[in-house]
């Protein structure tokens, strides 16, 4: 039986989608940074890019089918931050954010690369976007370049 295992090596010509949203701007502006210096030094020119920006986390969802089903994307990054408040809208929009991605991700075969952060503090998300805990961006840069490779191996 063929074993198939992705690398970090971005498959020639991939193109790559940036997903972020504006709430919480410092740390996602932290987290794209990361992703940004993971694909540039893993190859991944600039150019072959592309990021969006949406309002918030409940957005990426709708945003991320939309490239998706276009298919010019060898993988796609989707970055937020959900910090838990007083009510409920927490876990109503850091849950159903992550089923969103996971269902575009599987309806239209496309790796889509979950960095939303859902923490209890504002201290927990720099923590992970940068902090001691490292870059959560980066991480998520390194499963989308790692899968697009494992995509292109794949029968």
């Amino acid at each position: 039986m063929p074993h198939f295992e992705g690398d970090l090596r971005a498959p020639p010509g991939a193109r790559f989608a940036i997903l972020a949203s504006r709430w919480n701007p410092r740390i996602v502006d932290a987290l794209v940074a990361g992703a940004r210096r993971v694909f540039a030094d893993h190859g991944v020119h600039a150019d072959a890019i592309d990021v969006v920006r949406v309002p918030g986390a409940w957005e990426l969802p709708v945003v991320a089918a939309g490239l998706a089903a276009a298919g010019r994307h060898a993988a796609i990054l989707a970055l937020g931050c959900v910090v838990r408040g007083d009510t409920r809208h927490y876990e109503h929009v850091a849950d159903r954010c992550a089923d969103g991605l996971m269902r575009v991700s599987l309806d239209h075969h496309v790796p889509v690369c979950n960095g939303v952060l859902a923490v209890e503090r504002h201290e927990d998300a720099e923590a992970r976007a940068g902090g001691r805990l490292g870059n959560k961006g980066e991480e998520a840069a390194l499963v989308a370049i790692e899968m697009a490779n494992l995509q292109e191996q794949l029968p």
